[in-house]
């Protein structure tokens, strides 16, 4: 019986490349709220886990920022069909009650998504992007960057992840 595209993904493809993320993770988060300048540096711990017998990952994380603690949820899957990775993002501070969807493509290691926010206080949207890195085995980073409408881009946050066991 051949095998399908999924199972070939999950086999050798990007699937693949997303289960290799599965793992608990502990690190520090620096965050920036203006370019060149860390607001915040603080410990990081996140678990991924495979989903839906391999078609998602899900990465549950939890931090702090300026000594307040938060949450968040990040969803990564592989559109095959129409050959982009997609991802679906919330969490307890910089997301508010709403959910950030971005679509974007495989890069060196990782993957790259961009999404965008706004709301009454921006009259236009502001562009994240996100980019997951597997290094190697034990060492993930996962950077955002804050476009601006004008295309002005700067690095939001940045985790760098060590595998535990």
């Amino acid at each position: 019986m051949a095998q399908s595209k999924f199972e070939i993904s999950l086999e050798s493809g990007e699937h693949q490349k997303l289960q290799a993320l599965v793992g608990t993770w502990e690190g520090i988060t620096k965050t920036w709220f203006e370019p060149d300048v860390v607001a915040d540096e603080s410990p990081m711990k996140g678990t991924i886990r495979s989903i839906l017998g391999g078609r998602f990952v899900m990465h549950e994380y939890q931090g702090s920022l300026t000594d307040n603690p938060f949450e968040g949820i990040a969803v990564y899957g592989f559109d095959i069909q129409n050959n982009v990775i997609q991802s679906s993002w919330i969490d307890s501070f910089h997301m508010g009650t709403g959910i950030m969807l971005s679509i974007g493509n495989p890069v060196d290691n990782g993957f790259s998504v961009l999404g965008s926010y706004g709301g009454p206080d921006f009259p236009e949207p502001w562009g994240w992007r996100t980019v997951v890195e597997l290094v190697d085995n034990d060492k993930l980073i996962i950077t955002a960057y804050n476009i601006s409408p004008e295309g002005q881009e700067d690095k939001a946050t940045e985790t760098v992840y060590r595998r535990i066991e």
